[in-house]
């Protein structure tokens, strides 16, 4: 059985952040994407080798297309849409259209690895 790990795309201006949280993810049998921002996480979901992940971790202050916009942006598409998206932020609450669940910088990486297996997709 070689069934393909399940993908999970981090979205994360910090590149330490997305480091570390991929260096969790790929321990524990996941594949992960990475973007800095949410133009770059756009163009791996809907570029010519589209990324297909079974969540986005996505942090909600970057430049360039900070998360708001990227959410807003991937509602407008049918197939994006249905992308379970956990927040991963330090600032307060926000309630946008996907979102799942909302992880607090700093996180427990134990708290991490359990909101990504109760809502990947």
């Amino acid at each position: 059985m070689s069934a393909a790990s399940p993908t999970v795309l981090v979205v994360d201006d910090d590149a330490d952040i997305r480091e570390a949280v991929q260096d969790i993810l790929s321990f524990e049998g996941y594949a992960v994407a990475q973007a800095a921002n949410g133009q770059e996480a756009l163009e791996l979901l809907t570029g010519p080798h589209a990324v297909r992940p079974c969540l986005i971790l996505l942090d909600l202050m970057m430049p360039v297309m900070d998360g708001e916009e990227f959410v807003g942006r991937i509602q407008q598409e049918q197939r994006l849409a249905e992308l379970p998206i956990i927040l991963v932020t330090a600032s307060g609450r926000a309630h946008l259209p996907g979102v799942r669940a909302i992880l607090k910088k700093p996180f427990d990486m134990d708290v991490l690895l359990s909101t990504v297996g109760e809502h990947r997709h």
